[in-house]
């Protein structure tokens, strides 16, 4: 495609420049042996009036040796009344040519070797018919016709030069687009799902790059909500095994009880390597709008609901505190749901049995703030821990939990922090953005009313009803 536009050019370039170059030469030409003449009829006509006063020869070879030109200049006067004919300068035009113009009285021009002669017949006072003979040599004739040519023909190769270099560089400038859309696709075609294409190059083309990269994201963010999707459902199906472990844990040494308890931890295994292989899952929450999202003092009642019930088969003291009034927050109910189910779990999950645990929900104009706090040992390295909700799941934890807590946040512009709670154990804070854009910063802390802890709500030991 790039040499197709590039011979098109040439061939309408050197037609275009032969059209006009051609003739332009060809008048440069006539124009300057037109002004080659004119100069000779200027110096014929100079003689006319010396001519027209007197035929003496002495007088008249003054005014020619005054006249002449460096090519030469000759009088022919006829005889008349008896006197002998005249012939001033150098004759170079034949006999018969300077008689047929005094016969005519026209002026001629003819041919002479090297040029050639103007032939102006003058009327004398006698009555006879002298000719005037001006020699224009052929140098003076083609006098800067060589370089007028030259001229044009530099003008014209520059054209078609300018003009090849010009269709090269627009023939680069669509192919290139063209062959990295093509070497993108192939890519993609490959697997290579980092494969993009650069928007630029004429109108089409990058609107054909601009739908590619589109394309493309669609496909990476296809892919992602799918591995997401597996590890999320499979994330939630952890809560249920909680359940199950626990219940097999209370049902003696029976034999089936050692092969339910066998069969919960093989399940248990297998559903942390399904997770473990999702591990690529991107944030599929998104900042809702004005007016979206949900409830999180109703989330936080409903999932108690559930674990409260975990809670009292284990001997577990439980509180919830925030819950008595509505508390908009700008996420799904059931990303927040799983984030709770993940934080809660945990704690059923690595604490001894009977160890308390509680829910506080602070919310303030810009943010909320969900702490799940418990009474447990504590974690002895907090970064290690946030290290596992990043993606390096160690120590029979696969570190989606925090993931999925992690990722919530930063939907919304917040952040996850453990810290030590009031209970003696591990607190990990849940920074909500109310508006899902800001982003969290260390100046955050004032943004927030927190409740004196005089007045959260106490539901230790509460049955399953919540305010």
């Amino acid at each position: 495609m790039r040499w197709a536009l590039v011979r098109v050019c040439l061939a309408v370039t050197t037609m275009v420049v032969v059209a006009f170059a051609v003739p332009l030469g060809l008048v440069v030409k006539e124009m300057a042996r037109d002004r080659a003449f004119s100069n000779a009829e200027r110096e014929a006509a100079a003689l006319v009036p010396a001519l027209s006063i007197t035929t003496d020869q002495e007088q008249l070879e003054r005014v020619v040796a005054s006249a002449e030109s460096d090519a030469g200049m000759a009088v022919h006067i006829p005889a008349a009344d008896g006197r002998p004919a005249v012939d001033l300068g150098r004759q170079r035009a034949a006999d018969t040519d300077i008689a047929t113009v005094r016969k005519l009285g026209r002026a001629s021009t003819t041919e002479v070797p090297g040029g050639s002669t103007l032939l102006q017949p003058v009327a004398l006072s006698t009555g006879a018919m002298a000719v005037v003979e001006v020699y224009v040599p052929e140098a003076e004739v083609s006098n800067g016709v060589g370089t007028a040519w030259a001229v044009l023909a530099a003008v014209g190769a520059a054209l078609v030069v300018g003009s090849v270099a010009v269709a090269d560089r627009l023939g680069v400038r669509m192919v290139q687009p063209a062959q990295r859309l093509v070497e993108g696709a192939h890519e993609l075609g490959e697997g290579k799902l980092g494969a993009r294409v650069p928007e630029e190059g004429p109108t089409e083309l990058r609107l054909a790059a601009v739908a590619f990269n589109s394309m493309a994201d669609q496909v990476v963010q296809l892919l992602a909500n799918e591995r997401e999707l597996a590890a999320d459902l499979s994330h939630r199906l952890r809560t249920p095994l909680t359940v199950l472990r626990l219940n097999a844990a209370s049902l003696g040494d029976s034999p089936a009880a050692e092969q339910t308890r066998a069969a919960v931890e093989q399940l248990e295994r297998e559903v942390d390597t399904i997770i473990r292989t999702a591990r690529e899952a991107k944030p599929q929450t998104a900042a809702a709008g004005p007016g979206a999202g949900c409830d999180a003092a109703e989330v936080v009642r409903q999932r108690m609901e559930f674990w409260s019930a975990l809670a009292e088969d284990e001997g577990r003291k439980w509180r919830v505190a925030g819950v008595d009034r509505p508390v908009r927050i700008p996420v799904a109910r059931a990303d927040l749901a799983a984030a709770l189910d993940a934080l809660l779990g945990n704690v059923f999950r690595h604490t001894p049995e009977g160890t308390a645990f509680a829910v506080d929900v602070h919310s303030g104009e810009d943010a909320v703030i969900v702490l799940v706090s418990d009474a447990g040992p504590g974690i002895a390295d907090p970064e290690a821990a946030m290290a596992r909700g990043r993606g390096s799941g160690s120590d029979g934890s696969t570190g989606l939990g925090l993931d999925i807590v992690r990722r919530l946040a930063e939907s919304t512009g917040g952040d996850v922090r453990i810290g030590s709670s009031v209970l003696g154990g591990t607190e990990v804070r849940l920074w909500l953005q109310r508006d899902g854009r800001r982003p969290a910063g260390r100046g955050h802390r004032t943004a927030v009313r927190r409740r004196r802890p005089g007045r959260l709500v106490s539901t230790f030991n509460r049955p399953r009803s919540h305010p």
